[in-house]
């Protein structure tokens, strides 16, 4: 893993017992020594704190800036003011998603975004390529960390560290925390109340510890992943890619159908109107754990879809996914189906998003 990049926390990591393993071109903490079911635990029970610092960081800065964004992204940034982050997505003219994002809108000159990590270099890319000569867009990968703390306790825990708390959803202030600067969002990817911290990179140390030395349980990428498949949440490169759009994802609240203008546009109208595929959440019924690219068959033994992600949940004890299934099919939620495990079946009910209760407002 010699070539992968690492964050500002890696040795601290190493020194928990992090188990580590590639993701989106960074070496990332997969686990720690607690392990996945304690991690999951910990932000669904009291307050877990995840380094997600490989997340990139683009600044756009100009005359309109925000103008210029929304024409290029599916949501509308006037549904928003300065102070509040908003969910969007990149797109190309076919509708294919190049990233899902977050937008952090500073002011109409000034928009922060954080996209996917494998993902900022084709966006920034876009972006530098669409952008008039007097609105600039500029790679922040390392200049900022983000240490996600999330879980019924992360108001409690960043209260008592003297950060700001009472905040909106998708709301964020900038704050001094021991002379250091942090940017405080309200957002997160668990379906929990918590928020997200954006220090410089070089202060992300010492503001780990701080979260850590307060009772924030440092969590890995396993039970990210357990956390956000327990909400239905879209993960790049499994229910969102260059070959499924945010249509067939679910996903059209975070589209602003009624701007003449963004990337992918008159594509997705299309689909919207001649929808061929849709996601939908299973659960498994019997013995076993979806996991991705599982054939799902009908009662007839018919294949319908394929499955994008699955787990087994701590929190419900049993095997859940997400599938990309054929709206022909007709399935719908209380509808069975069948998914092929290695020649045997595994019968799962389509049930509604989420699997269990969000607490994120």
């Amino acid at each position: 893993m010699s070539d992968l990049q690492r964050g500002p926390l890696y040795d601290l990591q190493a020194g928990l017992d992090a188990t580590f393993a590639p993701f989106g071109g960074w070496e990332m903490p997969i686990q720690y020594k607690t392990g996945v079911v304690a991690e999951h635990t910990a932000v669904r029970e009291a307050v877990g704190v995840f380094d997600v610092s490989h997340l990139g960081k683009v600044r756009v800065a100009g005359p309109g800036a925000a103008e210029f964004l929304n024409k290029c992204f599916t949501n509308d940034l006037n549904r928003i003011k300065p102070g509040k982050a908003q969910y969007t997505f990149c797109c190309t003219d076919t509708g294919g998603t190049v990233d899902d994002l977050i937008q952090y809108l500073v002011s109409p000159e000034d928009v922060f975004l954080v996209p996917n990590a494998a993902n900022t270099a084709e966006v920034a890319r876009m972006l530098i390529e669409a952008a008039p000569d007097d609105i600039s867009v500029t790679d922040e990968h390392r200049e900022h960390a983000v240490l996600a703390v999330q879980g019924p306790r992360s108001a409690e825990l960043l209260t008592a560290l003297g950060l700001p708390t009472e905040l909106d959803y998708m709301a964020y202030v900038d704050a001094e925390w021991r002379d250091v600067h942090v940017r405080v969002c309200r957002t997160g990817y668990t379906g929990e109340h918590g928020y997200e911290l954006i220090p410089r990179w070089e202060d992300a140390a010492a503001l780990w510890a701080a979260l850590t030395d307060a009772g924030a349980v440092p969590c890995g990428l396993g039970a990210r992943d357990t956390l956000r498949t327990e909400m239905g949440y879209p993960l790049h490169g499994h229910e969102l890619s260059l070959d499924i759009s945010p249509v067939q994802a679910l996903s059209t609240w975070a589209i602003g159908w009624k701007k003449p203008e963004f990337w992918g546009r008159e594509a997705m109208l299309a689909e919207r109107e001649n929808p061929t595929s849709r996601m939908r959440c299973l659960r498994a019924v019997e013995r076993g754990v979806p996991r991705a690219e599982m054939t799902v068959l009908d009662s007839a033994g018919t294949a319908i879809g394929v499955t994008t992600s699955g787990t087994f949940s701590p929190t419900l004890k049993t095997g859940i996914g997400l599938a990309l299934i054929d709206v022909s099919a007709g399935v719908e939620p209380g509808s069975e189906v069948v998914l092929d495990v290695r020649g045997r079946r595994l019968r799962c009910e389509i049930v509604k998003a989420p699997f269990v209760a969000s607490h994120v407002r």
